[in-house]
């Protein structure tokens, strides 16, 4: 059994990181596990929700280009959507995570709650195999071709695309503030 000390340190250590070696092999097993880790997560309703896409090699450039094609469809910035071409070389492993919708708007909203708890579990898993994780929001207007990219089920709502390596250098430290808690008697 882990110490509650232990997982403390481990939260506390865990840091978003895009600093990462793009040209480190992240071992199949270790993706395998951090992807494990987040089914572990609290499931309403035992749905199941959780859908997972693991893009590597060539497949990450056509994920940068499917994003930014429709990034200019839409007219965001060139200078914007060119940086979105490149930007999932900046890792070697990039997982999508996508939340299956319910059969009601309370449901789906508890799936991605599901989702995102899973998510927390991969971001600790991968501190925890000293491996360096990003979270990042999935580019407005390209939840269906990420979606159909991966696979997924239609009505399969991308909650991040993230980022899995190696660190290249150390993240910086975070200052939090104090945590908001209102005590009630």
């Amino acid at each position: 059994m882990i110490e509650s000390s232990e997982l403390a340190a481990l939260m506390s250590a865990r840091r978003s990181n895009i600093l990462i070696d793009a040209n480190a092999a992240v071992n199949v097993a270790d993706i395998t596990t951090i992807c494990d880790a987040a089914m572990l997560a609290p499931n309403h309703k035992r749905t199941w929700p959780l859908r997972l896409g693991v893009v590597q090699g060539d497949a990450r450039s056509r994920l940068g280009e499917l994003i930014a094609d429709i990034m200019a469809s839409q007219g965001d910035h060139p200078s914007k959507v060119l940086r979105t071409r490149t930007k999932y070389l900046r890792a070697p492993v990039v997982i999508v995570l996508g939340a299956r919708d319910g059969d009601s708007g309370q449901r789906s909203r508890e799936n991605r709650y599901a989702v995102a708890a899973g998510a927390q579990n991969m971001l600790l898993s991968a501190e925890a195999m000293g491996l360096a994780m990003l979270w990042s929001s999935p580019a407005t207007g390209a939840n269906d071709a990420i979606s159909d990219f991966c696979n997924f089920e239609h009505h399969t709502e991308i909650l991040g695309l993230m980022y899995l390596g190696y660190a290249a250098q150390v993240a910086s430290d975070v200052h939090r503030p104090p945590t908001p808690i209102t005590w009630l008697t």
